[in-house]
């Protein structure tokens, strides 16, 4: 979650580290901070509580130059969010640490280095590591060798960087639980926590392993496994667009994301599917042997993931008649768990590189499972690495921290998954086979039109100016399209707002309703429609605040105290998707009139790489 950027270069890498800095900002920090080191050996550090702003202000009024630095964004663990927990964090003179992730020894190894008559100045678990690489060195012949020594004493989550302002040559580099790319460039070097942040000066770029500690200088990369043997890391050639980090015509990145998805899901299904099939080996070579074998399918997700799982669900029972559990990744790790024979193993993630869903893979991966798939939309992220199968969601970047886009190409590609393996076990015939595909071909035509409500729903949004709790219902497959609308509106506009099955309004939740809490319905026109209906019954009856999305056939009247917003009919089979955008529009707009930081809403973060 939180950012790191580091150079070695001839000419100054300030407009650089500040420049990836500001590519970062999506992922969520409270502080930013700078170092480098200068021709003459000094190091100069800068750093700023807030945006990423007020610190290139600080260094355009009192500029550093140098060729050798390291930045960084925090987003606050351990030290509450202050100038002097910001990163980078020094130990004496001249060793300069940024770091990502938790230690979570922290506590025994500050006890031992205060002993050795180290002194603290932050509340942080980082400095430890600079303490230590400080110690280190005091017997080791090179910071490579101190670094590779202090890993080993590291309990937890860690992406961190160490600099020596007597050695300005090189950098180091040590990664476990949080991910670190290489970029490459022409007498020059880089790193980054994301390729982002380095898109600017370089299209090549290696991913370290967990476990690899590396060496970089201007000229040289040199990567050591967790054993201390050398090793060779696939150099890659991004193919993310330059712009991707830019909001073009849109006034925030979530706006931008959410009108992308129609685009998002023709790249999300090309290649997979033909005019009536679903191309099983687009998956991955082999895959046909591995899903004609599947008869269980465990997902583990968090968050906006783990509610397209949720979503996914009903498909993989209803489709391919194979039966599938969620479980939220957090939870999934810490519990004793029976693994089923023939289950597949599916990991949910945007970034792929959230903490919880990558232990409870290799957690998962030791237990048996007949193979690990994941569906992620980052080419080179941890979770893909170490998958058996990945199944790319190709929805370019997403910055705004609440996920738009992921979600929608999460519930394409499981879909394309639901059919293939339905195809290879013979549970979905070819004329059931041409009808989902042709669903899914219509899909971004009709995302289109959801789109086309805009102005309708921000009119809408008005009347939740004053409001402070919602509630949404769905019911089926549309339950945990609620529960991703909730989380969206409670995320970004912070009002409390909770989902419920529809049918449970009775066990509870009703106790809740009056004319102060809205309560938002999702009703396409289907099996559980008049059920449905006499939910809405129950809430009308008790005087709440109606807003119902629903489809043109569901025969739903406005009211006094409901207000209806009639949306085209959509094939049943994709119209869960299709009915969460107008969920997302109702957050954004609401998030507008609330004043919020959309893209970077309090206390969250882009991604979730600690536990």
């Amino acid at each position: 979650m939180c950012g790191i950027v580091g150079a070695v270069a001839q000419r100054d890498v300030a407009e650089i580290l500040l420049e990836g800095l500001k590519r970062l900002e999506y992922r969520g920090y409270d502080s930013a901070g700078v170092a480098i080191v200068n021709n003459e050996q000094q190091l100069n550090r800068v750093r700023r509580l807030g945006k990423v702003k007020e610190l290139a202000d600080a260094i355009t009024s009192d500029p550093i130059t140098g060729g050798t630095g390291i930045a960084h964004t925090r987003w606050a663990t351990h030290g509450e969010p202050s100038e002097i927990n910001a990163h980078p964090h020094m130990s004496g003179d001249n060793i300069a640490i940024v770091h990502n992730g938790i230690i979570e020894n922290y506590e025994s190894l500050r006890e031992t280095l205060k002993s050795r008559g180290y002194e603290f100045v932050s509340q942080t678990d980082t400095e430890v590591i600079g303490h230590l690489v400080e110690w280190e060195l005091r017997t080791c012949d090179s910071l490579l060798e101190a670094l590779q020594k202090t890993a080993a004493q590291l309990e937890g989550a860690y992406g961190t960087v160490a600099m020596d302002r007597r050695d300005p040559s090189r950098l180091v580099v040590a990664r476990s639980g949080s991910p670190l790319v290489i970029g490459l460039g022409l007498g020059e070097n880089f790193l980054a926590s994301d390729q982002l942040a380095l898109l600017n000066v370089t299209r090549r770029f290696m991913y370290l392993e967990e476990g690899d500690v590396a060496e970089i200088t201007r000229h040289d990369v040199n990567i050591f496994d967790v054993n201390g043997n050398p090793v060779t890391r696939e150099v890659l050639e991004s193919t993310v667009e330059h712009d991707a980090g830019t909001k073009g015509k849109y006034r925030h990145f979530m706006q931008k994301e959410i009108f992308e998805q129609p685009t998002a899901l023709i790249s999300a299904m090309e290649g997979r599917i033909s005019h009536d099939s679903v191309l099983v080996e687009s998956i991955r070579t082999g895959a046909k042997d591995i899903l004609s074998k599947v008869e269980h399918v465990q997902i583990i997700a968090c968050g906006t993931s783990y509610n397209s799982g949720m979503a996914a669900r009903y498909w993989f029972e209803s489709l391919a008649g194979v039966s599938c559990d969620v479980e939220i990744a957090s939870e999934f790790r810490y519990r004793d768990f029976v693994v089923r024979p023939n289950s597949l193993l599916l990991t949910l993630s945007q970034s792929g590189e959230t903490a919880d869903t990558l232990a409870a893979l290799r957690l998962a991966k030791e237990k048996g499972y007949m193979s690990a798939m994941s569906i992620c939309n980052v080419s080179g992220s941890s979770l893909v690495r170490e998958s058996d199968l990945a199944f790319m969601t190709r929805a370019g970047t997403e910055i705004g921290v609440a996920s738009t886009k992921a979600f929608t190409t999460q519930l394409a590609a499981m879909l394309i998954l639901v059919t293939a393996i339905g195809k290879e076990q013979g549970t979905i015939n070819k004329e059931k086979e041409t009808e989902i595909v042709q669903a899914l071909h219509s899909l971004p035509a009709q995302i289109e039109k959801a789109l086309e409500f805009d102005t309708e729903i921000e009119k809408l949004a008005t009347d939740f100016a004053d409001k402070h709790h919602t509630l949404f219902l769905g019911r089926g497959e549309y339950y945990p399209i609620a529960m991703e609308a909730a989380l969206k509106l409670k995320e970004i506009s912070y009002i409390h707002a909770e989902a419920y099955a529809a049918g449970e309004l009775k066990h509870g939740p009703l106790a809740l309703v009056d004319a102060d809490m809205p309560v938002v319905v999702i009703a396409p026109s289907n099996d559980l429609l008049e059920k449905l209906k006499s939910n809405v019954e129950e809430v009308r009856a008790r005087g709440g605040l109606l807003y119902v999305f629903a489809d043109e056939n569901s025969g739903f009247e406005a009211s006094e105290g409901m207000k209806i917003i009639s949306l085209p009919h959509v094939d049943p089979i994709v119209a869960p998707i299709f009915h969460t955008v107008p969920m997302q529009l109702l957050s954004y707009h609401v998030a507008l009139i609330k004043g919020t930081d959309v893209d970077q809403p309090r206390n969250l973060a882009k991604a979730v790489t600690v536990e």
